[in-house]
């Protein structure tokens, strides 16, 4: 009797279950990450098509997204009348885009200064998890930060590319990181990259949508005694966040955990003064390990749904 073969679906599913489970056990890889790979081709377009102008930004954005995408399409071709290289191709996508593990390692690594007392380490630790000034953090500030960027960053380097993995298998896992990679690069503000990051930025905004809203409702309901809390904080305080996703699941962690996020920020010799999210207490040390111990609850649940959003969704088989 003949065992039934895996379909497209089925396989797509099994790959971005197997994915994740890598990048919780691995982590990303500690050299030759294709990731910088593609930021060192990204910075080297760049360098030629440079100019202080939407066209140029939109056919950077345009070009690297797009050959992501095709070498996705192509993977996922070559691997088309196989089942286990179907799994394969999407798992190796799914790890290469991931980022939980390593979010969780550099929060833990910020923790265990503070913890020491060693809050002039903590400070240049966090550098790696933020773009804000930290030479001045006190220790509740320090915290806030890693809380606010474990939120951020939950949904856009685990659940967003989840659920274009889902969607769209390796091309879109693919894409994703790519246009994720480019917004920090060239999206972010600056005289520089006004006009010539602003494709990328709006890519991301726009590609980041269903993931922040699906890592707000994890949030809530991976926090059942303060479900209703987050989102209370969601539908109060994210839409006064200057993104319209990190809004989101800043103020679903602040209200699932209990705590108050926001505030002022410097970024060398700009000021933004970000609006309160949550109600309650600051966050405060402690309040990193139960940050980490959320956002890897919204993984879970992240990517439960994008295994059965994958399995039902139409393609080949």
């Amino acid at each position: 009797m003949r065992r039934p073969r895996l379909n497209a679906r089925g396989a797509r599913a099994a790959g971005l279950l197997l994915g994740y489970g890598a990048d919780r056990l691995l982590g990303d890889p500690r050299r030759f990450h294709p990731v910088a790979g593609f930021g060192r081709v990204a910075a080297a377009l760049e360098r030629r098509l440079y100019a202080d102008a939407h066209a140029r930004g939109a056919a950077h954005t345009a070009l690297l997204v797009g050959a992501a995408a095709g070498l996705g399409a192509v993977l996922e071709r070559a691997a088309a009348r196989r089942p286990a290289a179907r799994v394969a191709v999407t798992a190796l996508a799914t790890w290469t885009v991931l980022g939980g593990r390593s979010l969780e390692r550099e929060a833990d690594a910020v923790h265990a200064l503070l913890a020491a007392g060693d809050l002039l380490a903590a400070r240049r630790r966090l550098r790696s998890l933020v773009g804000r000034d930290t030479s001045a953090l006190d220790s509740a500030q320090v915290a806030r930060a890693v809380v606010e960027s474990v939120a951020e960053n939950t949904s856009d380097a685990v659940v967003a590319p989840l659920v274009w993995g889902a969607l769209a298998g390796a091309p879109g896992l693919l894409a994703y990181r790519a246009a994720n990679t480019l917004d920090a690069m060239v999206g972010h503000r600056g005289v520089r990259y006004a006009r010539f990051g602003w494709a990328s930025a709006r890519l991301d905004d726009v590609l980041n949508v269903p993931g922040a809203r699906l890592a707000g409702a994890w949030a809530a309901a991976a926090a059942p005694g303060r479900a209703r809390a987050a989102l209370r904080a969601w539908r109060r305080d994210a839409g006064a966040h200057p993104s319209p996703n990190a809004g989101v699941v800043e103020a679903s962690f602040a209200g699932a955990l209990g705590i108050r996020l926001g505030g002022t920020n410097r970024y060398g010799d700009r000021t933004e003064h970000r609006p309160v999210m949550g109600e309650g207490r600051q966050a405060a040390p402690a309040d990193i390990g139960r940050a980490t111990a959320l956002a890897r609850r919204v993984g879970l649940g992240a990517v439960c749904t994008a295994a059965a959003v994958a399995a039902m969704v139409p393609g080949r088989r």
